[in-house]
Parts: structure tokens; sequence; C-alpha cells
């Protein structure tokens, strides 16, 4: 059949869930046999959230082709398990970055450029996937979510180009979905419908008609109040699905499903749905997170208190807990506040420890006392990419006495750099979309605990970002005084897994595996780290 477009758009406000409600269509869609792919439109001028502070975007999430992509591309690939690419990340930096290289090369012929139609166009064409290595009959359906709110100046030439697109496309092969915030005003004790109804009218006004209103709400929607935003909005009452808070993330598909939202699109767009698929090993993941009832104390040692900074270790927490039957409370540590006085404290009541990636001297200090304390008391340990050069720089400093062994990222003076710039970076001054990007392969060494974790394989694939690498001319040393390579990138020998063998589990990677972790399919290395932590707990 001919490649369908539903486009996600939001209003009220952001973060409502355009991401959740994205992923879980995908993932419907997908039961139903249909071959889909997922991309995230973000308004914002950056060329990619590469740069960007986790403060301000939360985490950057990276495709395994090597693009540093918004953190929703994440929930794309961990509900449909189906992975992403740079196609699947545009923002407005990269539309008018294309356009002015265009206009630099003399391809519009001496044209005066403009938002419309030269940016839209753009826009379009990259919503059509045109020149990205796919063709249009790669997919049934092709999920563009919009970030942002329809109110935002910046989304105005995407929703423009969602406009002419809809028009140029048909009614049966483009459909637009509009999620909207219903809330819920305790002082008079009602839920309002008006921000949903001025949302709707801005989105007509310009042009774009909903086929679907979502409803954000926190509380249960009477059949009453849906008749009447239909009513109001145009929407057929069947269209108007509610999307209430639940217990989490996972269950929101399930929701859409019960409410027939798969169906009604379908249906909308030409297509009479078969019979409703039974989600059968997503429901038992459900049922299997609902019965895990008993906690596991994770504690995060990391420099960022936002949840969303750490988006994917901590979904690779939760499907690791819930596929060892235990739910996984997670602890965030401050590492700027831990001392050496202070670190028992701070660590106490933790089965294990996640020493978290970042960049910058800010807070290192406080996760190397604390691997120097997981090591020395025997706490399961597991370090992610700074996070496991911060291992690295403890056990060069208290077991090789090496007292100024450092990162030359933070010291460049070290007379002792065990952590040191990649030779392939130092000959680069921009810092956006410049690191070692993408997945790349691993050898593991026979016997390591960590093969011992993939089930035996002896060559992984995974996800990198980052400048420094460990110094192989300390290699020797370390290995001699326990702490062991454990995974070598075969072009280069560059280390990439270092563990402690003699410990329960002490165990560093220079890459991120939580990007790789799936509902259906729980990354092995978190699976083997909660699991070993809950033996500890049942020692204790």
């Amino acid at each position: 059949m001919e490649t369908k477009y539903i486009f996600i758009t939001g209003g009220v406000a952001s973060s409502l869930g355009k991401g959740i409600i994205s992923a879980s269509l995908g993932k419907l869609l997908q039961a139903r046999g249909y071959k889909i792919t997922i991309q995230k439109f973000d308004p914002y001028i950056n060329i990619d959230p590469g740069t960007l502070n986790p403060y301000e975007h939360g985490e950057c999430y990276v495709t395994a082709d090597g693009m540093e992509t918004d953190l929703d591309l994440g929930h794309y690939e961990r509900f449909t398990g189906i992975e992403t690419t740079r196609n699947n990340s545009v923002t407005t930096g990269r539309i008018y970055l294309s356009v002015i290289e265009r206009e630099r090369r003399g391809d519009y012929l001496g044209k005066t450029i403009q938002v419309v139609p030269h940016i839209t166009d753009e826009i379009k064409r990259r919503i059509l996937r045109k020149d990205v290595g796919e063709t249009n009959e790669d997919f049934d359906f092709v999920i563009t979510e919009i970030g942002g709110t329809i109110g935002d100046i910046e989304s105005q030439p995407f929703l423009e180009a969602i406009r002419q697109l809809r028009w140029e496309l048909g009614p049966q092969r483009s459909l637009n979905v509009h999620l909207t915030y219903v809330p819920y005003l305790a002082a008079a004790g009602e839920l309002k419908t008006k921000p949903t109804q001025t949302s709707v009218k801005q989105l007509q006004g310009l042009g774009i008609q909903p086929d679907v209103l979502v409803l954000r709400t926190e509380h249960d929607l009477s059949d009453d109040l849906r008749a009447k935003v239909a009513h109001f909005c145009n929407v057929d009452l069947s269209a108007v699905i509610q999307s209430q808070d639940m217990p989490s993330i996972y269950e929101v598909p399930v929701n859409m499903q019960r409410q027939e939202l798969d169906s009604v699109i379908l249906r909308k767009m030409g297509i009479e749905p078969k019979e409703t698929p039974e989600l059968g090993p997503w429901r038992d993941f459900l049922e299997r997170r609902k019965r895990a009832t008993e906690e596991i104390c994770i504690g995060l040692v990391g420099k960022y208190d936002l949840q969303d900074a750490y988006k994917s270790i901590l979904e690779s927490l939760a499907h690791a807990g819930t596929y060892n039957n235990k739910k996984v409370k997670a602890t965030f540590i401050n590492s700027e506040h831990i001392t050496a006085e202070n670190v028992a404290e701070k660590l106490a009541g933790m089965a294990g420890i996640v020493i978290c990636p970042g960049f910058g001297n800010r807070g290192i200090e406080g996760k190397i006392i604390a691997a120097a304390y997981t090591r020395t008391h025997d706490i399961p340990t597991f370090g992610i990419c700074l996070g496991m050069q911060m291992m690295v720089i403890e056990f060069a400093r208290n077991v090789l006495g090496y007292q100024d062994a450092n990162s030359s990222e933070m010291d460049a003076e070290t007379s002792h750099p065990v952590i040191d710039l990649m030779e392939e970076q130092k000959s680069i001054t921009q810092m956006g979309g410049t690191m070692r990007l993408g997945a790349y392969e691993c050898e593991l060494v026979d016997g390591s605990r960590t093969m011992k974790a993939y089930g035996g394989q002896t060559l992984i694939r995974e996800r990198h970002r980052h400048r420094y690498e460990f110094n192989n001319n300390y290699l020797d040393e370390f290995e001699t005084a326990g702490m062991k390579c454990a995974g070598v990138n075969p072009a280069t020998r560059l280390v990439e897994i270092v563990e402690i063998p003699s410990l329960k589990w002490y165990i560093g990677t220079q890459f991120h595996p939580e990007y790789s972790s799936t509902v259906l399919h729980p990354h092995p290395l978190f699976m083997d780290f909660i699991h070993t932590c809950i033996d500890g707990t049942a020692e204790a």
C-alpha cells in the first residue's frame, strides 16, 4: 500500500507526552503487522541536542549510526525495538543549514530564499524521507512528532508544511493526532476543556483540522465531557481519546488499544482493521512489573539532579529489575556533595551503584571517591562512559600509587593521563557532532565476567559518545594490579571495558549500554548487574 503519514502535534503545554503517544501508536501499528518508522521534528535552532545542557533538554540519545538526538528517540526504540537513525531526528537548525548550504552552492539560481516555500519545502522533503537512503515504499506508516506546542513561533514553518502535505496527500494518506491537556481545578472541583478548545482553534486557524484528539488528564473523563470536546472541536466522539496518568509509561499502549486508537486511525485512513492484536509479550512484561513489588535500591552517582538527564539508564534499570522480579528504586546521589567523610552515609542502603556519564570537571572528585568506596567495600558498581573513566582514575591513584592520575580532559598537565584524548580527536576544534559517536564493535575477553553477562558472545556492538579513552600505555600496569581489560575495539585496540574479577561486580564500559535496552529485550549487562545486586542483598 502507499505510505501513510501521521502527524502528532501538541497544544496548551509541552511535556504532555507526545513522544510516548507516538511510540505507543507505533507499537500498536507494528503489532498489526505494519512496517513503521517514527521521527521527531524539533523547532529549536540547534543543529542537534549534542551541545545542549541536560538541564535544558534532558538526555542526549545517540543512534547506532552516530546521530545525537532528542530523548524521545529512546522511547521510540524501547517501545518498538526498531533502531532509529539520523533520519529520525530533524531540528530547525538542520533544516536551515541545509537550505543555506544549497543557497551558497547556487542551487536556487539566484532566487530570494524565503520561509515559504524554501524552508517548508525542505521540511516536507524530510517528512517524506526523500534523499535519506530510504524510499516511501519502505514503510506503511511514517509517524512524525512535532516538538513544542502549536503556539510556539518557531513551530510555525513545521505546521505550515503539515498543512500543505495534508492537502497534497489527501485524507486517506495523512492524519493529525493532536494532544492537549485537560486540567483539573481543585478549587472548583471541575475538569476544564477550554484549553483544549483554544488549542484546537489555534490549529484550525493554521489550516489544520485534527482528526484525533488525545486528552492528557489526571482524572477520568466522562462521556459527556468527551462529547463536549468532540462537538466544539469538530472531531468524532470515537476519536476523542483520554490519556490518563498511568502507573508506568509502558501501560500507555495497552490503554490506547483499549480505547481503539489504532482502529480509529486505520478506519480514518481507509483501512478496515482486522482482529485486535493480543500484545502477548508486552502484557507479560506488564504483569511481571506489577508482581515485582519488592524493591532493590540502586544509587545513581552523577551531577545532573534531573531524571531526564539519565532517562535511558533509569529505564534500563527498570527493565532489568522487572525481568529479575524486582522493582528498582533508583536514588540520585549528587557527586558534587560526596566527600571522603560522608561517602559511607551517602551510599548507605544501596545494593548497587551506577557511576553516571557526563562531561566536564564538575562533580568528578565525588565520583572518584564513590568508586573507591564501592571498590574497597565490594559493592556492585557499574560505570558508564565518564563513570568508567573515573573508576580507572581512582584505581590509578589508590592502587597504582599515581596520586596525580587524571584525565587530560580535566587536567592537561597531569603526569599520568590514564585517560587521554583519542588521537583522531586532537585536530578537532568544533564541538557539535564531532565525538566518537554511534555503534562500534567490541571483542570480549574470553573468561571475563562481561563475556559471561553477554551469554558467551565474543563480539558485541554498542553505542559510544565520547572524546577520551583509556590510555593503553598503562594497560599492563592496570592488569598486573587487578583491573583487567574485558573488551577492546578490534580495529583500534582501544579498551572499551574494564573489570575487577576479584570483586562481585565492578565493571566500567566506555560505551553506553543503556541506549540498547528495550522493553522486550533488556540489556544483558543491566540484567547481570541487577541480578548480582539482588544476590548481594540476599547474602546480607
